[in-house]
């Protein structure tokens, strides 16, 4: 009884995996890589949610080829040594690409386990220019550079009269690469940079960078890293006295910035990526995500929700999920038409075209700022 037993469950289980191995061919795989856990998940949740939005869409559609998308996350935690093992485990699991990249610090190391895996990776948020130089010809990045980003602030700086800036990161990937670059075009315009201060995440109490910062009397201080952290800042600077202007980077885009900080934060500039507010293309995306994940999108959800069409839209034209032929065919992208923008890449593949704007906190709320 005992063989006869085991020769049935042989069987059994035979027929289990062939029909899995149908299943899983009748699918495309795609890897979603986002921060689920950490200081930064809000980001990365709202990124999930718009991929999943958009996946359900493609679907309904008819799918990719003749199949359906499915997804799997990984958790980058905007941790590197968290987001090699999330790239492992995606690469491990087969997918045909990957969508998604918040923190650059944490998706820096990732490039080349994608790479040496032959994974086209669709960058959705993450823009440090160090991903440049690291990237072997795999990865898309489809939100703008530091290095525009570093250009929209010293070009409003500029405008605004102001000739002395602190500047203020991490030491992280992002936030790092953003203060320097800010700096190099800023001197190359003649003015100065009277302190560039670095703290550590998660540090509670600034009175020491207050202190410095209000000793060099500078007309705006820009803080490069994000809003968790970036909100004490603001509101210890004007709890200490500092009245001049602030402003931040695209890491600090958030509804929460506000919430955290208080009146401290009204008056606050941010350079930021479009966000659904201000694109026209985007209302209809808006209203279904609301109705959807019954919260408005984020700051990154419209840069998110093109990543994971412009995917399917490169292996229709590669008419093959061939991991190859899909990234020729994103690399040959031009003018791909998403919500938050035009998309086309330049030769090191980043967006051709900046998509970088101003917005300005008032009443709890960011305002594009005219």
């Amino acid at each position: 009884m005992k063989k006869v037993f085991c020769a049935v469950f042989a069987v059994m289980a035979g027929f289990f995996l062939i029909a899995q191995g149908a299943a899983g061919a009748d699918d495309l795989k795609i890897g979603i890589m986002v921060p689920t856990t950490g200081s930064e998940a809000t980001y990365g949740k709202d990124m999930e949610n718009a991929i999943s939005m958009a996946v359900k869409e493609i679907n309904a559609k008819g799918g990719v080829l003749g199949k359906k998308i499915v997804t799997t996350t990984g958790d980058a935690a905007c941790d590197p040594q968290q987001a090699t093992s999330a790239a492992s485990k995606l690469v491990s699991e087969d997918v045909v690409g990957v969508v998604g990249g918040y923190c650059s610090g944490a998706t820096l190391p990732t490039l080349k386990i994608y790479g040496d895996a032959g994974v086209p990776f669709v960058i959705a948020a993450a823009n440090s220019t160090k991903l440049i130089p690291a990237n072997p010809g795999n990865a898309f990045l489809i939100n703008s550079t530091g290095s525009d980003q570093a250009a929209t602030a010293v070009e409003l700086f500029t405008k605004k009269g102001y000739k002395k800036l602190a500047i203020v990161h991490q030491g992280d990937g992002y936030s790092e690469d953003l203060a320097k670059l800010t700096r190099e075009k800023w001197e190359a315009a003649g003015n100065k940079v009277v302190a560039f201060e670095v703290v550590n995440k998660g540090e509670q109490d600034h009175s020491s960078l207050v202190t410095s910062i209000k000793s060099k009397a500078p007309d705006v201080v820009f803080w490069t890293a994000y809003y968790a952290d970036g909100a004490l800042v603001i509101k210890q600077l004007r709890q200490g006295g500092y009245t001049k202007q602030i402003a931040v980077g695209d890491g600090s885009n958030s509804p929460k910035l506000m919430e955290i900080a208080g009146k401290a934060a009204e008056g606050v500039f941010c350079f930021s990526n479009p966000t659904v507010e201000y694109l026209p293309a985007a209302k209809a995306f808006s209203g279904d995500y609301k109705k959807s994940f019954k919260q408005d999108p984020g700051p990154y959800s419209a840069l998110a929700y093109d990543g994971i069409y412009l995917m399917a839209d490169a292996m229709k034209r590669a008419g093959s999920a061939d991991k190859k032929a899909i990234m020729a065919a994103l690399k040959a992208t031009k003018d791909f038409k998403g919500i938050a923008g035009s998309i086309s890449f330049t030769p090191e593949n980043t967006l051709a075209i900046s998509n970088f704007v101003v917005l300005v906190a008032k009443g709890a709320k960011w305002d594009l700022y005219k």
